[in-house]
């Protein structure tokens, strides 16, 4: 049997190439776009994209991880892939239509005196979500299947496609229309839809990448196993529960901020700084994703083998450990990584390790579901997701008016340090996993401490004393971890390697 942490390190890197690839091409859009627009207008961006995550959730309904479910449970996998995939279908065509319906009335909604949202907008905003909500199975599936980098190339193409025209329709159509250029991109350009570029070119993206899939549609059958699809529609209800909670933990702020405040125009420009010095975070959560990601199909596939529960433990163990490696590796170098966004958003860099230790947590949590998914016990995840969205709501509620979106990044923290909480004690209560709690909370101590150590000669001038100094604060965490580690390691790839 081979080092089971191996197996899941090289197919969360795998996978990374479908996401931490695309995710930092999109995160090499964010000094284009805040350079290219005020944050007034970069707040559309930022507001309609949570928007879309939020509503992938109705989309979805949680039927991903219902098909590795039932796919890891019955010997009929056609069937299984076949009657998500057509209740998807369904389901996203009817609530395509109500929403187009609405379109004009919503953009109108979310106008304010300084941003004007087209229905042109919010129509391409919907068949986004549409055509990721179609695709959604065929990717679990290429999961399923073991096939990460098929998964990955096609996650890799999608993004560049979308990074290319994003980057072709700012950097060179605006830049030609600005400067009144005689020429074909300059006549391409329309100042009406402005930061709309990024929408088109998702959706133009999302088209491709559906005709690249249409071998996966070509077995697709017209016809739905009833019973199944019950079954299936029983254990997913609690996931889109759960889904909507979380997607007001991770995308409500940037969607409320501007409700709470009392000047629409000074929101809206908030809106846009906090949306991008969230993006600064994009390490950690590219991280998270590319691990949920690889995590799922592997938890599932574990969970017959006797030692399954020490598997997970030691997951926890080393996720966190390279989490606060991220932590530090982003912090600590926060003086050069800012450039990345405009200097018009710098006054919101002070969220960025708030968001950090949050994103941190909601990871722990994504480790800690497995007790409810494995158990079946999806109910649970429901009840940890709304406590989380309770939390969420009080805080932003409550002091968003007065602190704007700092407000936001503590009520994330808050709201994931909350849910990681609830989620541990019912997990140990319901299904039982000896978690190295000592460790982690030594790691996380460490680098706390080694975080506010650099807080005590944050004020020396010279930018390249202040990041050596910092790198060096990184290199003695990675040494101490080394020096905790490596004879655990070695004697984890040792048995793994006797067993084989």
């Amino acid at each position: 049997m081979s080092n089971p942490l191996k197996k899941l390190a090289g197919q969360t890197v795998i996978y990374g190439l479908g996401t931490i690839l695309p995710r930092f091409l999109n995160y090499f859009l964010t000094p284009i776009l805040t350079r290219a627009f005020l944050p007034a207008e970069y707040g559309i961006n930022s507001e309609l994209f949570a928007y879309i995550s939020f509503l992938n959730v109705i989309f979805t309904y949680g039927m991903e991880t219902t098909f590795f479910n039932f796919n890891s449970r019955l010997e009929n996998k056609s069937e299984v892939y076949n009657t998500a995939l057509l209740s998807l279908l369904s389901s996203s065509l009817i609530f395509s239509l109500l929403l187009l319906m609405f379109a004009s009335g919503i953009g109108s909604l979310l106008s304010t005196p300084n941003a004007t949202y087209p229905t042109s907008f919010i129509v391409w905003c919907i068949v986004i979500m549409a055509t990721d909500a179609v695709m959604c199975i065929p990717f679990a599936k290429l999961r399923a299947d073991n096939k990460p980098l098929h998964f990955s190339l096609l996650k890799l193409t999608n993004v560049s496609i979308n990074f290319g025209l994003t980057v072709y329709f700012i950097s060179f159509c605006k830049t030609a229309y600005d400067n009144h250029e005689a020429s074909f991109n300059a006549t391409l350009y329309n100042p009406e839809i402005g930061i709309g570029y990024c929408f088109l070119a998702m959706l133009i993206s999302n088209i491709v990448t559906l005709l690249l899939m249409s071998k996966q549609f070509v077995a697709l059958r017209f016809y739905v196993n009833t019973q199944l699809l019950l079954e299936m529609l029983r254990y997913t209800w609690p996931l889109i529960i759960l889904g909507l909670a979380g997607m007001v933990n991770e995308t409500l702020d940037r969607i409320i901020l501007k409700k709470l405040m009392l000047d629409e125009s000074e929101a809206q420009v908030a809106q846009g700084i906090y949306g991008a010095c969230y993006k600064i975070a994009i390490l950690m959560t590219i991280f998270i994703q590319a691990f949920r990601f690889a995590a799922e199909p592997f938890f599932f596939g574990k969970a017959k083998e006797k030692d399954s529960k020490k598997t997970y433990a030691l997951v926890m163990k080393y996720f966190v450990i390279f989490c606060l490696l991220l932590f530090l590796g982003t912090q600590m170098n926060l003086v050069w990584i800012k450039y990345l966004i405009g200097e018009n958003y710098w006054e919101g860099l002070k969220v960025v390790p708030i968001l950090l230790l949050a994103n941190l947590c909601l990871g722990v949590v994504y480790n800690l579901s497995i007790w409810y998914k494995l158990s079946g016990q999806t109910k649970y995840g429901a009840i940890i997701s709304v406590c989380g969205a309770v939390i969420t709501i009080v805080i932003n509620v409550a002091f968003v008016p007065a602190f704007s979106y700092v407000a936001c990044a503590w009520a994330t923290l808050a709201a994931y340090g909350g849910m990681m909480i609830i989620s541990y004690i019912l997990g140990q209560k319901h299904f039982p996993i000896k978690y190295n709690v000592r460790a982690l909370s030594v790691y996380s101590a460490i680098t706390i401490g080694l975080y506010f150590l650099s807080l005590t000669y944050s004020g020396i001038e010279s930018t390249v004393v202040k990041v050596a100094l910092n790198n060096l604060l990184i290199l003695l965490f990675v040494g101490i971890v080394y020096k905790l580690e490596f004879n655990n390691l070695k004697k984890l790839n040792s048995n793994a390697n006797t067993t084989g």
